[in-house]
């Protein structure tokens, strides 16, 4: 394939490390590594690491399925009819659902030569942002008839596509960089004791709740294994709440709050886990995290039975559970803490089974539908 100018259209900011900004991250920089242009044109961004970036409008903070983004303000058509004319860029990635003031002003000012390729990332969390998409999906209805290719994440990302936006869609998994996963060293303060591993946001989807149920009934049971650590990742407006309860009900010695986690420390902790539990209730179109710490950690990961995580454990259904079944929840936890040989075979059928996901496989799949897109816009 010839050297490609592409333009990676993302309305949110870059400054954050959520789902989609890695997607858009990871991608670029595979494309960029194998000699292609890319371009990002986003809402607002404070970044000056990455090349190339774009930031054509302000962005206002909002929450949305349950979490927190940025929404662009109307972006000045001016400057994007500049940039496009200046750029005459052979592909615009966009990452959809997106919005009309940003990404639709890109869509609508596009040449007639360039190809347009979306992915739809999301999985909406409750009725109300179901109801929100399939609105958005009205109005950018015009604009959808302008993409020549549209692909999604996942299955579920796949089948909100076609229910709220009308669209069909080829499922292409997100692409990770897993290189720094695969061999990573876990702290030494926590090598000689078992330790479950939550990692993310504090947030009501997220489930962490769920968890210190599941530690307080074992614990409640006389059952908790000695040594055993719970070693809570990252901070959000239920960490205070959440170290109540660890008091209240005297698991407080058995909880570490970690804090904030790094992108370098990220792997790092997930190294030290003899599970790795993510008791997500909703919400997630996709499973990145899952596949993280399957490159990463030393045990078993275990996921909450929600359409996204699913999509991604459906090999190993026995992975999944129902977060809210606390009883059934515990039962998993103490079962796995105390079977080593159950933890070894989950590990080795894990770390095989996320080598499809990585961008080394993922991006060359990227690249052929890129050309499909080409192909059907000038043909």
């Amino acid at each position: 394939m010839d050297t490609l100018k592409i333009g990676i259209v993302f309305d949110d900011s870059l400054d954050k490390t959520d789902g989609v900004q890695q997607y858009v991250l990871t991608l670029g920089r595979w494309l960029s590594s194998q000699g292609h242009e890319v371009h990002y044109l986003v809402g607002e961004t404070k970044r000056t690491d990455i090349p190339n970036v774009h930031s054509l409008a302000h962005n206002v903070g909002v929450r949305f399925n349950q979490n927190r983004m940025a929404m662009p303000l109307p972006a000045p058509k001016g400057p994007i009819k500049q940039l496009l004319q200046d750029e005459q860029f052979d592909v615009l990635h966009v990452q959809v659902p997106y919005s009309p003031a940003l990404a639709g002003r890109i869509i609508k000012a596009a040449g007639a030569r360039t190809a347009i390729v979306g992915t739809f990332h999301v999985a909406p969390h409750g009725k109300l942002v179901g109801i929100a998409n399939s609105l958005l999906g009205l109005w950018v209805r015009k604009g959808l008839n302008r993409f020549d290719v549209m692909t999604a994440t996942s299955a579920p990302a796949q089948q909100f596509a076609k229910e709220t936006f009308h669209v069909d869609s080829d499922v292409v998994p997100l692409p990770l960089d897993l290189s720094k996963f695969y061999d990573a060293e876990p702290f030494a303060r926590y090598q000689y004791s078992k330790n479950i591993v939550f990692l993310g946001r504090l947030v009501e989807r997220k489930g962490c709740e769920y968890l210190l149920k599941a530690v307080e009934r074992i614990h409640r049971d006389d059952s908790w294994p000695e040594g055993a650590k719970v070693l809570i990742c990252g901070t959000g407006p239920l960490e205070g709440a959440l170290r109540d309860f660890a008091g209240d009900h005297k698991i407080d010695a058995h909880v570490e709050f970690a804090g904030f986690i790094s992108e370098e420390d990220k792997p790092r902790y997930l190294a030290c886990a003899d599970i790795v539990a993510y008791p997500s209730t909703g919400g997630e179109s996709f499973g990145i995290v899952l596949l993280e710490a399957m490159a990463s950690s030393r045990g078993v990961v275990l996921a909450g039975n929600n359409p996204g995580y699913a999509s991604v454990m459906a090999p190993h259904p026995e992975s999944l559970f129902d977060p809210h079944n606390t009883g059934e929840f515990a039962e998993k936890l103490l079962s796995l803490l105390v079977d080593t040989k159950a933890r070894s075979i989950a590990r080795a059928w894990q770390r095989e089974y996320v080598r499809q996901f990585d961008i080394k496989t993922i991006g060359p799949l990227t690249l052929n539908i890129y050309e499909q897109a080409l192909h059907k816009r000038r043909s």
